[in-house]
C-alpha cells in the first residue's frame, strides 16, 4: 500500500456551525477514494479545505510532506488537482485553446494522450458551448488532468450526465487511476459510479465521519442506510 495523500482531523466552522469535523482520510496511488454521504454531509467543503481553496482545521500531508495551508496554486504545482461542482471551462473557447491555455499553465506536457483517452479528437476545434454536456464534462477533466497531477480530487464530476456519459465516465477514471498511477478521491452521488470504480469508501453524515470499508460491505450497512434515507426499514 503506497499512501500518497493524507488527511487528518479536517474540520471547518461557519461563525458556530460545524460543517466539517475530525475527518481523516488516505488515498493510495492507482486507486480511487469514494467520499459520499447525503446533502449537507460536508464532502465539497472537505475538498474546498484539503485543496486549499478554504481555511480551516486540521493536517495535509502530500508525499510525507505536510502541505497544510498551501494556495490551491500552489497544491497544483506540487501535483495535486481538483474539479468542481460545475464545470471551470470557457464556454466560448475551443476544447483545444483550452487545453493549451491549461498546458501553458502548468509548465508544459503532453495533451495528446489525454485527447485520444478521452475521445476529444473530433471536438478539439469546437468552441465549448457547441458540444454536448456530457463532453464538456469531459473536458473539464481533461483540464484537471493537464500537467499529469498524481493527486485528483473530483467534486460529482458525473453530475448531471446521463446514465450512459456516466457509465463511459467511470470507465476513463479507471483508466486514469491504474494507468497514470493518480490517487483519486471521488465525491460523487451517483452510486453506480462510485460503486463500480472505488476500492474504498468513506462516509460522511452531518460533517462528521461515520463509517469507512469495502463498497461491498456498505452496500447494505445500517448506518449508510440510516445517514441517507432516515430509517434501516
Amino acid at each position: 500500500m503506497s499512501i500518497l495523500f493524507r488527511c487528518e482531523d479536517i474540520g471547518k466552522t461557519y461563525g458556530g456551525v460545524v460543517a466539517l469535523k475530525d475527518v481523516s482520510l488516505s488515498l493510495e496511488t492507482g486507486k480511487v477514494h469514494g467520499l459520499i454521504g447525503p446533502n449537507g454531509a460536508g464532502k465539497s467543503t472537505f475538498i474546498d479545505v484539503v485543496s486549499g481553496r478554504t481555511p480551516g482545521q486540521g493536517r495535509v500531508y502530500f508525499e510525507d510532506r505536510e502541505v497544510t495551508g498551501a494556495s490551491p496554486s500552489a497544491m497544483r504545482r506540487m501535483g495535486i488537482s481538483r474539479s468542481f461542482q460545475r464545470t471551470s471551462i470557457f464556454p466560448a473557447l475551443t476544447v483545444a485553446a483550452q487545453l493549451e491555455l491549461a498546458n501553458h499553465g502548468a509548465g508544459g506536457g503532453q495533451t495528446g494522450e489525454l485527447v485520444q483517452m478521452l475521445g476529444l479528437e473530433t471536438v478539439l476545434n469546437t468552441e465549448a458551448d457547441e458540444i454536448s454536456y456530457g463532453q464538456q464534462r469531459l473536458v473539464d477533466l481533461a483540464l484537471s488532468l493537464v500537467g499529469e497531477p498524481r493527486v485528483l480530487l473530483l467534486d460529482e464530476p458525473a453530475a448531471g450526465l446521463s446514465v450512459q456519459e456516466s457509465a463511459v465516465l467511470a470507465g476513463h477514471l479507471e483508466e486514469i487511476a491504474k494507468r497514470w498511477d493518480v490517487a483519486i478521491l471521488l465525491v460523487e452521488h451517483d452510486m453506480d459510479v462510485i460503486f463500480r470504480v472505488c476500492s474504498i469508501l468513506t462516509v460522511l453524515a452531518s460533517g462528521r465521519f461515520l463509517v469507512q470499508g469495502n463498497p461491498a460491505d456498505l452496500r447494505n450497512d445500517a448506518a449508510v442506510i440510516e445517514a441517507y434515507f432516515g430509517s434501516t426499514a
